[in-house]
């Protein structure tokens, strides 16, 4: 946001036009004049990883809210009394670094990027959107980049407009147009981007497909029908790998200087209610060996009730997700499983929703490193985890819950949508009982894009963290 607070005071001082686009004023002095764009293409998979595993977006917000991990100290994010200056991370990145740069991709001329850097930037790119429009609803979409206002489009303008960007993306993208370098997430395979691409056209089906069921259905099957296809494995699983500091995990970095985290509560009952065998890989054993069991951190808690849980006496993080070169992942094979699943329980699409739903959980299993076919098949016979067709939601819902463990901005996105598991907001919470639905918008919005903001929100509802999002009906 200091780039837009930079250009907007230029831009006042030197009254040299009445336009207000970004043409002129939205260069960096600083930086070359000709970048490259497998360069760029590594930055914005880096910045973009760090943004959606790092603490603001991640472990000190949505993963509080949806109870994956715990408070137990500096309670405030998890008892939801936080600001307009508390989610200002997602939203300054997003705009200012991850799309200001895919935007130079997709408008390079030939010489500098071939078509699939072109598509890969516009993948990119509307994976940002779709976590900027999940987490704050309204946002800047069709002028964003080109103006120094730019006008907030709605939610429902935001996804359709998405599905045909990642239409584009798909016919960009070819093996006859290029190699592509700098790319760490694929090394340059064109095949599994466009499998990414089908993936997240099935994701944005189901996030609409409560209010536009017709849309829904059309994605869904243009998605899965073309010919790239979706993910077909967990090889498929679009993630950033992190080697060592400072290219570390986020999670890990934290961990190296502060303590203030656990697994929560909420997530340890559960797994221990299905003797789910990612418990030992989610958490830790508490660091007082007497204890002898995993015990997670109550959500919503005081500071001072916090505390009295014992540092030494509840379990942290499992270590899978905190050594410097854990893997952040962005979209999952299980995820995807779990959506087509959904899709053919909707009718959008032909299949078994029940054997996908059973494949979904496996994959989680063995993205985690549990391939053992006798425990898989244990946990997936058991009543309270076989597929339940008369309340999808439920059986996937939670299913989903527990696989996107650490993925805190897409398990917050679904557990709205999908409304399970049912979950119940701390003692010590703010908001009357309720739990946070979306994300504030940032404050500077407020004074450096008023007007645009006000309209946002005059048809959007009032930005507070309670006010349900277009995507979110029920």
């Amino acid at each position: 946001m200091l780039k837009i607070i930079l250009y907007t005071t230029l831009f006042a001082i030197t009254l040299t036009s009445c336009s207000d686009t970004l043409d002129d004023i939205n260069k960096n002095p600083n930086a070359t004049e000709t970048p490259l764009a497998p360069y760029l293409l590594t930055g914005t998979l880096k910045q973009g990883a760090d943004l959606y595993w790092g603490s603001t977006n991640n472990f000190d917000s949505s993963l509080l809210f949806v109870q994956h991990w715990a408070k137990i100290q500096y309670t405030e994010p998890d008892r939801y009394d936080v600001s307009n200056t508390s989610f200002t991370t997602l939203w300054n990145t997003g705009y200012a670094t991850l799309i200001t740069d895919l935007n130079t991709i997709i408008n390079f001329p030939q010489e500098q990027a071939n078509p699939n850097y072109k598509g890969i930037a516009l993948t990119l790119r509307s994976w940002t959107f779709l976590l900027l429009t999940d987490a704050y609803g309204s946002i800047p979409y069709k002028e964003a980049g080109l103006k120094v206002n730019p006008a907030y489009n709605t939610q429902k303008e935001v996804y359709t407009g998405l599905l045909e960007d990642l239409k584009q993306a798909q016919s960009l993208l070819n093996t006859a147009n290029g190699a592509v370098t700098g790319d760490l997430s694929y090394k340059g395979d064109i095949l599994k981007w466009k499998k990414l691409v089908n993936s997240l056209r099935l994701r944005i089906a189901l996030r609409i497909s409560d209010r536009e069921p017709a849309l829904a259905k059309q994605a869904a099957i243009e998605a899965t029908s073309d010919a790239a296809g979706v993910f077909a494995s967990n090889s498929d699983t679009f993630k950033f790998t992190y080697t060592s500091s400072p290219q570390q995990n986020p999670a890990s970095a934290w961990f190296e200087t502060r303590d203030d985290y656990r697994i929560s509560k909420t997530m340890v009952d559960k797994l221990n209610e299905l003797s789910d065998p990612r418990l030992p890989v989610y958490a830790q054993l508490p660091s007082d060996a007497s204890v002898g069991k995993y015990v997670g951190g109550a959500n919503g808690l005081s500071n001072s009730d916090a505390n009295s849980q014992g540092f030494a006496k509840t379990s942290k993080p499992g270590t899978y997700f905190l050594t410097s070169s854990s893997p952040a992942v962005l979209v999952s094979y299980s995820e995807v499983l779990f959506n087509l699943s959904e899709a053919v329980a909707r009718g959008y699409i032909s299949g078994d929703a029940e054997q996908l739903y059973k494949n979904a959980i496996t994959a989680s299993f063995n993205q985690f490193g549990i391939t053992d076919a006798t425990v898989i098949t244990n946990y997936l016979n058991q009543v309270s985890v076989k597929y339940d067709a008369t309340d999808y939601a439920k059986s996937i819902g939670t299913q989903k819950w527990i696989a996107f463990f650490g993925q805190g901005l897409d398990a917050f996105a679904e557990w709205r949508r999908l409304d399970y598991p049912v979950l119940t907001a701390g003692p010590a919470t703010v908001l009357d009982g309720k739990l946070p639905s979306r994300f504030f918008y940032p404050g500077t919005e407020q004074s450096l894009n008023g007007n645009s903001y006000q309209a946002a929100i005059a048809v959007q509802g009032k930005d507070l963290l309670t006010t349900k999002l277009w995507f979110d009906v029920k």
